[in-house]
């Protein structure tokens, strides 16, 4: 099955430079080798417009986390590193900088499967997320009241241990915490894992409203493809490492390729199971 012509992709690993725009992260053909010896990715690029929401799509081991790492500069405590290539947020590279003090620039992780700490209350858990923070205590109060506002489940758990609270909570509250940093990008790792559907329709229309109004930067690591570019903007499809396909959402979700693999829609007469082992096969792609 040939690729949807009707869907003008940008060439799979190339980074869409438009003149003059505005690009708080850009990945620049970078290669991730754990233990010196494992390399795991290929020449991913990506950029994440100012203000924009951004997806990276693909299976259990594609790369999406490992690219998250990347960018955060957690890979180290894994012993993987950046071997090639360059991660530019802001204008200024930052694939040398320690992870607090990308923080301090704007940039967080929130981690797949929430973390948070379980021996503490939801309120200490979201005051961790400060720690970083100069502008002293009326401004960290100030910013503790505007995300019990976004998530007032936070509110009303906010003296009870986090580890007591549900998994759709402690989202709530890894999300929280971040932004208690007062980022301007968040690197959000499989926010949908493991929640209720509803719960997970929740915290995407947090995520969509906290774009809106405060203007924070997403890029979103999720296997819940439809729900993920529901709410971004552009998207990237990573296998095995590699780019091998971005574009606009809408585009995206029109792709006959996409529909079939990602969204498990097919167009015409169903496929095999021996025809999906061929086109893994062939991969088709990176035609």
């Amino acid at each position: 099955m040939a690729m949807d012509s009707s869907a003008a992709m940008t060439p799979p690993g190339d980074v869409n430079r438009e003149a003059g725009r505005d690009v708080i992260l850009a990945v620049n053909n970078i290669e991730v080798i754990y233990d010196h010896v494992i390399l795991v990715l290929k020449g991913v690029s990506l950029e994440v417009p100012r203000g924009g929401v951004v997806a990276l799509l693909g299976g259990n081991g594609a790369g999406k986390t490992t690219t998250l790492k990347a960018i955060s500069n957690l890979l180290r405590a894994e012993r993987g590193e950046v071997t090639r290539g360059s991660i530019m947020f802001q204008g200024e590279r930052v694939d040398r900088m320690s992870p607090n003090e990308l923080v301090r620039r704007g940039c967080i992780q929130v981690m797949e499967g929430r973390h948070c700490f379980g021996h503490l209350t939801i309120e200490e858990n979201l005051l961790t997320g400060a720690f970083t923070r100069r502008d002293g205590a009326a401004a960290i109060r100030q910013d503790l009241e505007k995300v019990y506002g976004y998530f007032p489940r936070l509110r009303e758990r906010r003296k009870s241990m986090a580890g007591y609270t549900s998994g759709g909570e402690q989202q709530m509250c890894a999300i929280g915490r971040a932004l208690m940093s007062r980022p301007t990008l968040v690197l959000l790792d499989e926010p949908s894992m493991g929640l209720a559907p509803q719960i997970v329709g929740e915290i995407f229309e947090i995520v969509k409203e906290l774009n809106a109004s405060e203007g924070v930067s997403f890029l979103l690591a999720e296997q819940n493809t439809n729900m993920a570019l529901k709410y971004a903007t552009y998207g990237y499809i990573l296998e095995t490492g590699r780019v091998v396909m971005d574009g606009d959402a809408e585009m995206l979700r029109a792709n006959a390729d996409v529909k079939e693999f990602y969204l498990g829609v097919s167009e015409g007469d169903r496929k095999s199971f021996r025809a999906v082992k061929s086109y893994r096969r062939r991969k088709r792609w990176l035609t």
